[in-house]
């Protein structure tokens, strides 16, 4: 027998099935030629024996003696297969079997000497040893650029299976992969892995400090101006400001639009007056009899700020003015001391002229509807503030009655009923206050009135 034949015993081989019930037709399957590694296998017939010179020829020739004991007596032979027998099939891969490399036949898998060359490996490979001896050892981590393991039935093919060559070592560094734990073994703590901040971290850091530096120092910058702008400012200094007031100021500021008078009316009713006119800013002539102007000289006029107002009912029309002095803060004060002393704010040949302007309820406002008035020296600024009212339907009065003496008490005059002393005394304390608002005066001062 060949050498294969001596490797292929019972432990080796697959069964071999009982005869067929007929033999097939022979036919002649090619072995692979010059394969270095096993040879084939197959049924030779044997040669009938030559007679002796001189022995009678025998009538029939003898078969070869089987290898293969016969079947018991009584038992009934199995069919026999159409072709010869091969080796079980294996279970079914998950993917295809590749194709036979080109050059070798098909059949040289269904030899033989292919499954005892592979049952050779498979016995004498430690890794599959290790798996089936039940020591519970993990097996050995299986590379996985090595791809998926062989279909069963495929061999060996040449130097072409030969072990793959390995990858270059990489230039950087593989990522870290992550090991589960084995089942019971309690997991290693991992320590977190310190990174050096990038550019665009420290840019970021940067960024933020120097916007934090920024708006502390606009922060600090409003703190300091609020404080110095809260810092009461000295009374020469509110004296000067108050001197710009009329070109520094807007007129809707100095001659509010619309003035709400709560409770300053007859038996504190609610008075509201509406502007009709404002006069362009002139000189002081033409204002003032001539001896309220003779008054006010000493102070000098810088400029004329005027406006007329009608009441909500359109019967009583008022005019106010600002005269800006040219005179300094003690000058204020003395010629506020001589309107007092003398009373000049209650005599009836000192009074203000109002402002009639055209197509407007006050266009009939003249001397002789003048009904009551006020004149304020104030002295904590330069300016002369001063108030006349009179009826809008051009109605004369004989008598007109200074403003503090019409809203008193129990007065019975005309302006006094009518509430034209209120009129003028309640837009002259507002454009009062709005020239000291403008001029930022802290308190008001007393002055003398009429």
């Amino acid at each position: 027998m060949s050498t294969d034949a001596e490797f292929a015993d019972a432990r080796h081989i697959p069964p071999i099935p009982p005869q067929p019930p007929r033999r097939p037709d022979p036919a002649v399957t090619p072995g692979p030629e010059g394969d270095p590694q096993t040879a084939v296998l197959r049924r030779i017939p044997a040669e009938p024996p030559v007679p002796a010179p001189g022995a009678p020829a025998a009538a029939h020739p003898v078969p070869p003696r089987p290898t293969v004991p016969p079947p018991a007596a009584g038992a009934q032979p199995p069919p026999r297969p159409d072709r010869a027998p091969g080796p079980p099939a294996p279970a079914a891969p998950a993917a295809p079997a590749p194709p036979p490399p080109a050059g070798r036949p098909a059949a040289f898998r269904d030899t033989a000497a292919f499954h005892l060359a592979n049952s050779q490996k498979l016995w004498s490979d430690p890794r599959e040893r290790g798996a089936g001896s039940g020591t519970g050892a993990p097996p050995a981590p299986r590379n996985p650029a090595a791809g998926p393991p062989p279909a069963p039935g495929s061999g060996p093919t040449g130097p072409a299976a030969a072990r793959p060559p390995q990858p270059p070592w990489p230039s950087t560094a593989a990522p870290h992969r992550v090991v589960a734990p084995a089942p019971g073994v309690p997991a290693m703590p991992r320590h977190p892995s310190v990174r050096r901040p990038g550019p665009r971290l420290l840019g970021a850091v940067a960024c933020l400090v120097l916007g934090i530096g920024l708006i502390g120092g606009a922060a600090a910058g409003s703190w300091l101006t609020d404080e110095a702008d809260a810092a009461p400012a000295t009374a020469a200094a509110t004296f000067a400001k108050g001197r710009d007031v009329w070109h520094n100021t807007p007129a809707d500021r100095l001659f509010p639009r619309t003035v709400n008078g709560l409770g300053v009316g007859p038996g504190g009713a609610d008075r509201t007056w509406t502007r009709i006119a404002v006069a362009p800013d002139s000189g002081c002539g033409g204002a003032y009899d001539p001896k309220l102007a003779a008054a006010l000289t000493r102070a000098g006029c810088t400029r004329l700020l005027r406006a007329t107002y009608a009441d909500a009912t359109r019967t009583s029309v008022i005019t106010v003015g600002a005269q800006i002095t040219k005179t300094d803060q003690p000058g204020m004060r003395a010629l506020n001391t001589r309107f007092s002393t003398k009373s000049l704010g209650t005599r009836t040949d000192l009074l203000p002229l109002p402002y009639a302007a055209k197509g407007t309820p006050a266009e009939d406002f003249g001397r002789a509807q003048r009904a009551s008035w006020t004149v304020r020296i104030l002295t904590d600024i330069p300016v002369v503030v001063y108030a006349v009212s009179g009826f809008a339907d051009g109605r004369a009065v004989a008598e007109p009655q200074p403003a503090e003496e019409a809203v008193r008490p129990g007065a019975t005059t005309a302006p006094a009923e009518s509430g034209l002393g209120h009129d003028a005394k309640g837009l002259a304390d507002r454009v009062g206050t709005d020239f000291r608002k403008a001029a930022g005066s802290p308190t008001q001062t007393t002055e003398a009135s009429s």
